[in-house]
């Protein structure tokens, strides 16, 4: 029984999982879960050791955490871009082939303000409308507009 192995029982007495592997000629006792490294810590009395490793961690999930919620904020702002591109498409297709005279009037409203508007969100359109509306109603015309539009390039073959 080599050493590394005696140290790993008695790791593991105290259910800490170690490991035992062999690198360049050496054998190697290490633990993987940060909660095993903690407890180890705090075991051999390196209180100091712990704290900072705990600093760490902190330190590291808050910059995941950061990390997260700007790639959230990122595709979503994507999503919100593409969308708003496809609706002014859309719209501008609508405009060229239908004419918005042939659309009733709430459809011409929302058509109108999305145009003059791109960049705003479905919340400020929905702002500038006579009677306001909600978030979900201005998705509910735009995405009707969407259909008009997908049904004007079906008749004329351009799907």
């Amino acid at each position: 029984m080599t050493l590394a192995t005696e140290v790993s029982e008695l790791m593991d007495s105290f259910k800490l999982n170690s490991k035992v592997t062999k690198r360049k000629g050496n054998y190697v006792v290490y633990l993987k879960e940060g909660e095993n490294i903690v407890d180890f810590l705090n075991i051999i009395g390196a209180h100091s050791a712990l704290l900072e490793l705990e600093n760490i961690r902190i330190l590291k999930e808050m910059r995941n955490n950061v990390n997260r919620i700007v790639n959230c904020e990122t595709a979503n702002l994507q999503k919100t871009v593409d969308a708003s591109v496809r609706q002014v498409e859309n719209i501008n297709y609508i405009k060229d082939n239908l004419g918005f005279d042939k659309l009733p009037e709430n459809l011409r409203e929302i058509a109108k303000i999305r145009l003059d508007y791109s960049d705003a969100t479905l919340k400020e359109l929905g702002e500038m409308l006579s009677p306001p509306l909600g978030k979900s109603g201005v998705n509910h015309r735009l995405r009707k507009l969407d259909k008009i539009a997908e049904s004007l390039r079906n008749m004329k073959g351009e799907l």
